[in-house]
Parts: C-alpha cells; sequence; structure tokens
C-alpha cells in the first residue's frame, strides 16, 4: 500500500493515498473566529470552501512552521451515510511517499487516551512512523460545525 508521509515536530505521520485526492502549495485561509483548537479556517477550492485542519496545531497545539515543503493535503472525508466531503489538512514536510504493507503496522500499545486519529505504527531503519486515520480526526461535534449544510439553523 502506498502512503503520504509527513511530519509532526520531529515524528513521522502516514496517511493511504487512497483518501488523498490532491496535495495542494501552502495558500492562504479564511480565518473562522470561534473556530475549535486545529481548525485554522476555510480554504477556496475550485470555488468551494473547504474547512482546513493544520495537524501540528491539532496534534501539539503549534502551528505548522511555514516553510517551502509545508503542503495542504486533500483528503475525502466520509460523510455521515453515503458520500464525501472534502477536508484539507495542513502538514509539514510533505515531501516522500512510502511503500508498506498494511499488516507491519502494529499497535503502539498506549492506545488509551491518544486521540482516536493516531493509528498503529511501523519500524524501519529510520524509527517509527505512525498512520494517520483522516476519517477519525473530527470529532462528531466538529464535523457537525465544519459540514453543516448551508442555511442550516446553527
Amino acid at each position: 500500500m502506498l502512503f503520504l508521509m509527513f511530519r509532526i515536530g520531529k515524528d513521522r505521520y502516514v496517511l493511504d493515498v487512497e483518501q488523498i485526492e490532491q496535495v495542494l502549495p501552502l495558500m492562504a485561509a479564511k480565518a473562522l473566529p470561534g473556530a475549535p483548537p486545529g481548525v485554522v479556517g476555510v480554504i477556496n477550492y475550485r470555488g468551494e470552501p473547504v474547512p482546513l485542519i493544520d495537524l501540528s496545531a491539532l496534534a501539539t497545539g503549534q502551528p505548522s512552521a511555514l516553510v517551502m515543503s509545508t503542503r495542504i493535503i486533500l483528503v475525502r472525508y466520509p460523510a455521515p451515510g453515503e458520500g464525501e466531503h472534502r477536508l484539507a489538512l495542513c502538514a509539514e514536510r510533505v515531501i516522500d511517499t512510502i511503500q508498506r504493507d498494511p499488516g507491519a503496522f502494529t499497535a503502539t500499545g498506549v492506545e488509551a487516551g491518544t486521540p482516536a486519529w493516531l493509528g498503529p505504527v511501523a519500524a524501519d531503519a529510520d524509527g517509527f512512523v505512525q498512520w494517520v486515520r483522516a476519517p477519525a480526526l473530527l470529532s462528531e461535534e466538529i464535523r457537525a460545525i465544519l459540514f453543516r449544510p448551508a442555511g442550516a439553523d446553527a
């Protein structure tokens, strides 16, 4: 299976490329005052607003560094029932893909208390890489805020 690798701080993480629609250069986002932690705002993707989550801010409370390799990863996020939403993820050092057997990833042993989006790990010569579960990134409350139908009451 092919994965896109990125960093949060010094640690390596991966997303399954099957979830990814496109990798975009870093772009300005429209801020959403009062947005939940990790929610940067919305970006304009082909005329549509797409919520932008900063993975570094979500994980560590520190925003992603604004460097050349910081990218926006556009993922297909499952909608309740059938269908999908677009969700933009800001991540640092998005510069590599890796091929791994999904069976090579194992539980960390400290799952209790960690966010549901942090999945199993795989070891290699450079240490561990952790699988990010994009469908688990948002709580039900945040999903309801970000993907509220236009014109729906607050």
